[in-house]
C-alpha cells in the first residue's frame, strides 16, 4: 500500500473525485452516524469536493490517499497541529476505508503509515476522536493501541466524542 497526499490545487481532477466519491458513498453506515452528508444514501461529488476543501482550509491539514494495486482503498485526513495550543499532538481527523475493502487490513496499514509519518518528523504521540455513537470505530482504534483520554464534543458539529491518544514509540517504523 502507498500513501500519497492529495495533489495540490483547489480543484480535484474529475477521475480522482469520482474515486473519492465512490469511497465516501460506500460508507453509508458511517455517514448515517456522523451526519456529515445530508443524505447518506446519496453522496455526491460536489459534496465530497466541498468536504475536502473545508478540511484543507486548515493550514495544518493534509488529505492522504491510500492505494493498493492502483485501487483507492482509503482516505486519511490529518492535522499536524490541533487548534488548541495546549494540545501538542497531531491528529487523525478521519480514516475511511472503501466498504468493499474493509476487514482486509487496509485501515490498520493506513494508520501505521500515518503514525510513521508523524514519528519521522519528531512527534511522540497522535490523537483522534471517535463519535460516541460509533462503537465499531472505537473498537478499531483501541485494537491499534489507542487509549481513551477524554470525552469532548467535536468542534464542527458539537457531537459527543471520545478522545483517544497513542504514544509513538521511537524507532518503530
Amino acid at each position: 500500500m502507498i500513501l500519497q497526499p492529495l495533489p495540490p490545487g483547489r480543484d480535484i481532477p474529475a477521475p480522482l473525485l469520482t474515486e473519492l466519491t465512490a469511497l465516501y458513498a460506500s460508507n453509508r453506515e458511517f455517514h448515517a452516524l456522523s451526519g456529515d452528508f445530508p443524505d447518506p444514501d446519496d453522496v455526491r461529488p460536489e459534496q465530497v469536493a466541498v468536504a475536502l476543501a473545508d478540511e484543507l482550509a486548515h493550514p495544518d491539514a493534509e488529505v492522504l490517499l491510500a492505494r493498493a494495486e492502483g485501487l483507492l482503498v482509503a482516505v486519511v485526513i490529518t492535522l499536524a497541529r490541533h487548534p488548541d495550543p495546549a494540545d501538542p499532538d497531531p491528529w487523525i481527523g478521519l480514516l475511511m476505508v472503501r466498504a468493499s475493502e474493509q476487514s482486509k487490513g487496509y485501515g490498520r496499514r493506513a494508520a501505521a503509515l500515518v503514525e510513521d509519518r508523524f514519528r519521522a518528523v519528531g512527534h511522540r504521540a497522535v490523537r483522534l476522536a471517535v463519535l460516541d455513537n460509533n462503537p465499531k470505530g472505537l473498537a478499531f482504534w483501541t485494537a491499534l493501541g489507542y487509549r481513551v483520554i477524554d470525552q469532548r464534543t467535536d468542534h464542527a458539529l458539537g457531537r459527543p466524542c471520545a478522545v483517544l491518544r497513542k504514544e509513538l514509540a521511537a524507532g518503530v517504523q
